[in-house]
């Protein structure tokens, strides 16, 4: 079992790791596919007026403000043109993908934090009517009666909270989440990086193994997004996932060449 996360900034190709996973599917494996669409929340959020905001925590985590209309632009870019994109990727090569989000079937299931404590200019500020959550419980029972039936699932935030709300969460780790759930053999996290790297402004600087046990070591050296990649990847490997790899997206074959230790391979 594959469990493949691609990222959805800006610049990143979908059609090779497409490509990559149908040849995988056609040679008898098993995938299920987590994406972003975060470059594509951006754009249609600057077109509707309402600018994205993004705020550090006190925890020195970034992430997006998301109040309620901030919510419904999320989901038109993920669950709308970053989802169907996919599937209908998949479905041109023969592949019959069902693109969901973790809301439905409540895959993705976990707390809304109604409120979030920032650092604004230096101080401590409380936001309210805020719609992000975590992943705390993964419901399988719709992924694994459509990989049963020979469907590749292809999913994406957000998440339901306990209420049955929408919530955004961290896509990187709702799909260790899964991985873990699935006792995945391996768990791609494919993105505009070739995995992490000792220097940001060094494409060479690439650091290939990291012992599963000194993730926390490397965790100085993660800059940006990287940080909740290798959070994510503890996760994952905590829950019985047998190898992380981060990896590039934008070359040609992003899947096989990971799995044949490309990138940062984490275990």
């Amino acid at each position: 079992m594959l469990v493949v996360k691609i990222g959805g900034g800006s610049g990143i190709q979908i059609a090779p790791t497409v490509t990559d996973v149908t040849t995988l599917i056609r040679a008898g494996g098993k995938a299920v596919l987590v994406h972003g669409a975060s470059g594509e929340t951006n754009l249609l959020a600057e077109r509707l007026g309402k600018p994205p905001r993004f705020v550090t925590s006190v925890s020195g985590l970034e992430s997006r403000y998301t109040d309620r209309e901030t919510l419904e632009i999320f989901e038109m870019a993920y669950c709308g043109k970053g989802n169907k994109a996919l599937v209908e990727a998949f479905q041109t090569l023969g592949i019959n993908a069902v693109g969901l989000s973790g809301l439905d079937g409540r895959i993705f299931e976990g707390k809304r934090k109604d409120t979030i404590t920032i650092f604004d200019g230096g101080k401590r500020k409380v936001l309210r009517g805020d719609y992000t959550g975590k992943v705390e419980r993964v419901n399988l029972g719709l992924v694994t009666l459509l990989l049963d039936h020979g469907y590749l699932p292809v999913l994406c935030p957000p998440a339901a909270s306990y209420e049955g709300e929408a919530v955004n969460v961290d896509g990187d780790t709702a799909a260790a989440m899964l991985a873990a759930a699935l006792k995945a053999d391996d768990f791609l996290m494919l993105s505009n990086v070739p995995g992490l790297l000792r220097d940001i402004a060094d494409r060479d600087s690439l650091i290939a193994r990291i012992p599963a046990e000194a993730i926390e070591d490397f965790m100085p050296l993660a800059q940006g997004r990287m940080k909740r990649k290798l959070m994510a990847a503890a996760i994952a490997l905590q829950g019985g996932v047998g190898r992380v790899i981060l990896a590039p997206a934008n070359v040609a074959q992003p899947v096989a060449s990971a799995l044949e230790g490309r990138g940062t391979v984490i275990g």
